[in-house]
């Protein structure tokens, strides 16, 4: 929906000028797809998705009011192929709403917890089920326990178990029982509510940070807010059978068709699909191209520049070559 048609088009130059040799697959989703067809997510979509090595997702519009029939198609992605890692880096970047010494990755479990909308409303109640796993909260946790071993080694475990005794405890001793596996790493223990508040005191001290849906979903975007904000912001789905990458920032249809979208996040998220392939070297070429026109421009009018899509795409890839 949206600025996603033309953010990731951008990415997909940018993939092609690393001169690797990709074959793309272009599928609809979101809800204009919904309007004209009467589902978020064909079934041409889904084989294009289980048929492709990665996916590059665009931004989605989601409607203002309550639609029968309509599903948010990341969700359900999420959920037919088991994407059960989301992986939020936030870096400092050379922009002047960057916080400096910034280097951390936020690692969210992305099947469970309030997020299996099984809620309903009873008079004038409401009520929600939080479904929290064993087997979901240690594969979660042994993902970014491989995450730290590859980065500063430092895990930190973030949770309200003092509050939520069953479902945080649970998933509390699950990660710590994985974590003892890598004797390799520190690991730390931070309440939920502490950790919103360091990420703004010192978020320069975390390194790889897992936890549940709902918390993941807040503090990744807020430790995205210290690095640029969420127009910069890449992410990643990933399961053992399919893995989807895509900008976090939405659809923004005030500025759709008018050619001025920050293809940015969409692009710096074509990196991490390189490096989810092995092309570790490829992945860094790309972030470091970024970075360039970031520091020198052209920049689009959210940057405070001038520039079109097309010609900050350009750019970035001249840095690349």
């Amino acid at each position: 929906d949206g600025i996603g048609q033309e953010v990731i088009p951008a990415a997909a130059q940018v993939l092609q000028a690393t001169g690797m040799p990709f074959t793309f697959t272009q599928a609809d989703a979101g809800f204009e797809t919904f309007q004209r067809t009467g589902t978020a997510l064909p079934q041409a979509t889904l084989a294009a998705v289980q048929a492709a090595d990665t996916t590059l997702f665009g931004a989605v519009s989601s409607p203002s009011q309550k639609t029968p029939g309509y599903q948010s198609p990341i969700l359900a992605l999420r959920q037919t192929f088991d994407l059960y890692a989301n992986l939020r880096p936030a870096r400092t970047l050379p922009v002047p709403t960057s916080r400096p010494g910034i280097d951390l990755l936020m690692v969210r479990e992305n099947t469970e917890d309030l997020y299996v909308r099984r809620e309903r409303r009873e008079g004038d109640r409401a009520i929600a089920e939080r479904i929290i796993t064993r087997q979901a909260s240690e594969r979660i946790t042994r993902v970014a326990c491989q995450q730290a071993r590859k980065r500063r080694r430092h895990l930190t475990i973030v949770h309200k178990a003092n509050v939520l005794a069953e479902t945080c405890g649970l998933f509390r001793e699950a990660a710590l029982a994985v974590a003892a596996h890598y004797p390799e790493l520190t690991v730390q223990e931070v309440l939920v509510d502490t950790m919103a508040m360091r990420l703004v005191r010192d978020p320069e001290s975390f390194d790889v940070i897992v936890t549940t849906n709902l918390f993941g979903d807040i503090l990744s975007d807020e430790a995205a807010g210290l690095v640029g904000g969420l127009g910069l912001a890449p992410s990643a789905n990933i399961g053992e059978r399919a893995a989807v990458f895509e900008p976090v920032h939405g659809s923004a249809p005030d500025i759709a068709g008018k050619g001025i979208a920050n293809p940015m996040a969409a692009i710096l998220a074509a990196a991490m699909l390189l490096d989810h392939l092995g092309e570790a070297e490829a992945a860094q070429a790309v972030t470091q191209a970024v970075e360039t026109v970031l520091r020198q421009g052209p920049h689009t009018p959210d940057l405070g520049g001038q520039a079109t899509t097309t010609q900050v795409t350009q750019a970035i890839i001249q840095a690349l070559h």
